[in-house]
């Protein structure tokens, strides 16, 4: 997820503030610095913190299973701080090319269409790898947040040893379609 918004900053750097490559390249050991560090960090804190813990059923230890605030300061509240940030810089950056696009079209002149159309290309291939980044990050988010809702409800409906406790809702299982 920190690489994600490392690339959109470099993009953003690239498209918005009209960097070069060289510039850009300049800055590559800070941010494999940062791509590396932030999560070392995270993971110091999650360890010193006794956050990791395991699923009883089966048997995967990982951070928040059974604590939901964990799950929710460890990993949601990053996952979804990364994605916003870079959907910003991505935002931003796709702001400035079509800036870019419409002051190249406006001007006309020999090549314009052409430079106009090379961007177009560019700009789609950066917005289908956007989608194809973005899509299944959010349902990892949404699978949390599933999950974070329901959990002491399926906990209870199981370990709850009521007259009726083959009858139970919808919410008090899982629906492993949606997980």
């Amino acid at each position: 997820s920190i690489w994600w918004v490392i690339l959109s900053f470099t993009w953003f750097l690239a498209a918005g503030l009209k960097w070069g490559n060289e510039a850009i390249a300049g800055y590559a050991q800070l941010f494999h610095l940062a791509a590396w560090l932030i999560p070392s960090v995270q993971t110091i804190a999650v360890l010193i913190s006794g956050a990791v813990d395991g699923d009883p059923v089966s048997g995967i230890c990982y951070v928040g299973n059974m604590d939901m605030d964990n799950l929710k300061s460890f990993v949601l509240i990053p996952l979804i701080a990364y994605l916003l940030i870079g959907f910003s810089f991505l935002l931003a950056g796709f702001v400035s090319l079509f800036r870019i696009r419409n002051v190249i079209k406006k001007q006309g002149g020999a090549g314009a269409g052409s430079k106009a159309d090379k961007l177009e290309k560019l700009m789609i291939r950066i917005g289908i790898f956007s989608v194809l980044y973005t899509v299944p990050a959010t349902i990892v988010i949404g699978c949390h947040l599933y999950e974070n809702a329901y959990h002491e409800e399926w906990l209870k409906s199981l370990a709850c040893v009521c007259p009726n406790s083959s009858v139970m809702s919808f919410k008090e299982k899982p629906l492993y379609s949606v997980l």
